[in-house]
């Protein structure tokens, strides 16, 4: 179907740089058994990774069943992350609008709505995303409550002071933060929660380490340094409430998917830079002031 003028002008709105433009052909083309296999099991896709111990038993037992239990495994602990990250958001009631940047295929949208009982809007640049997600929630019948749209959380064009909560789960490395979070400050009501889950590079360790810069090149992403999170934020009336390192939380996930057949040739650099402390997994919860 051709691209309408009206289309072509919204496009271009959505995707404002050369950069925005490669990240969205990016994961408009992106098909990686990782993420759709690890949806399959229960119809819940993430695009994030997972946290927890994995159950050991999983690689013992019949040899035919070994990677449906890898798959399922996987699957758990990165469930498991998304119910600490809506851990985080604080109270919450149904007549509240919660904004996740960066929905992906909408895994955690859906499970907010599940448990809040909210809206929830999604924005991704990714269109195929956005269709696949809208898919998931009409399939759910929570397409009432859970809307994903074509958008770029640089700019979403909600109302001002709309948001009781919004979180980005992995998504920050590919914007600028302080024009991010001067948008999120904008859109959280006073008292809101913003809560973000995010591999940061360690600047303590000096310039980005061997193994962060081939994470940026994988993902055509640009990886932060921790400090420059909470300059941030200081920067755009979110205050940290909360901060809790999940570096020693992600590596046996990482761990099992190393030794699965959904890898991607980035498990041993995301491994590398954990251990080494080149790299971090931070949650952090702030409010807006």
């Amino acid at each position: 179907m051709p691209v309408t003028d009206m289309e072509m002008i919204a496009m271009d709105k959505v995707l404002r740089t050369e950069y925005q433009k490669s990240v969205a052909d990016y994961w408009n083309a992106e098909k990686n058994a990782v993420n759709l296999r690890l949806g399959e099991v229960d119809d819940l896709y993430h695009h994030h990774y997972g946290i927890g111990d994995y159950d050991p038993s999983v690689l013992q037992g019949p040899a035919d069943t070994r990677e449906q239990r890898m798959i399922e495994e996987m699957h758990r602990l990165e469930t498991a992350q998304a119910d600490v990250l809506l851990d985080h958001l604080g109270p919450i009631k149904p007549a509240d609008h919660l904004l996740d940047a960066g929905s992906g295929r909408g895994g955690t949208s859906i499970m907010a709505n599940a448990r809040f009982g909210c809206s929830v809007d999604g924005v991704s640049i990714s269109e195929q995303q956005v269709a696949f997600a809208s898919d998931q929630a009409a399939r759910r019948k929570v397409s009432d409550k859970v809307r994903f749209h074509f958008r770029n959380m640089l700019d979403t064009g909600f109302a001002t002071g709309s948001r009781r909560g919004i979180w980005t789960n992995e998504t920050t490395m590919y914007v600028d933060l302080v024009e991010l979070y001067a948008e999120f400050s904008r859109l959280l009501e006073p008292g809101g929660r913003y809560v973000c889950i995010t591999g940061c590079s360690n600047d303590v360790k000096g310039m980005r380490s061997k193994a962060v810069s081939k994470i940026d090149e994988h993902y055509t992403c640009n990886i932060h340094p921790r400090s420059e999170y909470f300059k941030a934020m200081a920067a755009n009336n979110l205050v940290p409430i909360n901060v809790v390192d999940l570096t020693a939380a992600t590596i046996p996930y990482w761990e099992l998917r190393a030794k699965s057949s959904v890898t991607t040739g980035i498990e041993e650099a995301f491994l590398t830079a954990y251990k080494e402390g080149s790299f971090h997994y931070l949650l952090i919860a702030a409010d807006r002031i």
